[in-house]
């Protein structure tokens, strides 16, 4: 298969994604290369006109400061300049994955903490059995309470409870 025959997406290297991505977000905008180049020189990054075009199409390398310029300019993150361009007009779409991706990384940090305290727990309550029914319970209670809690804070009080606050805040 040759280069231009090749598809656009995810096939592409970081740095045909920028080009790509570069062209999508200045034309998004209605900037010309001139109003681009304007842009990055007022934000601190030297480049004139000819450089942002021979970017967009592939006659120039670019450089990390120019990337991050680029992403600056544009108000997006770096993460989101290189990514694949079938996503590029979906910009937020990018952003959406990427918190998916970090909080998806966080659950896996904590399910690791949870493994980790539990096995203490238990390989501590092998060497003392004698308060193992005690522990247990202690931490199933607290679990309980803790998961009451995050319920309360997500979803409110429930309607049952909601009448026994009013009914009891009327009696006093």
């Amino acid at each position: 298969m040759a280069d231009e025959d090749a598809p656009q997406g995810v096939l592409l290297s970081g740095e045909a994604n920028v080009a790509v991505r570069i062209k999508l977000e200045r034309e998004a905008r209605g900037w010309s290369t001139n109003a681009l180049s304007d842009r990055l020189n007022e934000a601190g990054f030297d480049m004139n006109p000819s450089a942002v075009w021979r970017i967009e199409n592939g006659k120039r390398r670019i450089n990390l400061d120019e990337a991050i310029g680029f992403a600056e300019v544009f108000g997006i993150d770096l993460r989101n300049l290189v990514g694949p361009p079938q996503l590029a007009a979906q910009a937020r779409a990018m952003e959406l994955i990427d918190a998916i991706v970090d909080a998806y990384r966080e659950t896996q940090r904590a399910n690791a903490a949870f493994t980790q305290a539990r096995d203490a727990l238990d390989a501590y309550l092998a060497e003392h059995p004698d308060i193992r029914a005690e522990a247990d319970v202690m931490v199933s209670n607290a679990m309980a309470e803790e998961a009451t809690k995050h319920l309360l804070e997500s979803y409110g009080p429930s309607s049952a409870e909601q009448h026994e606050d009013t009914s009891s805040s009327g009696e006093a």
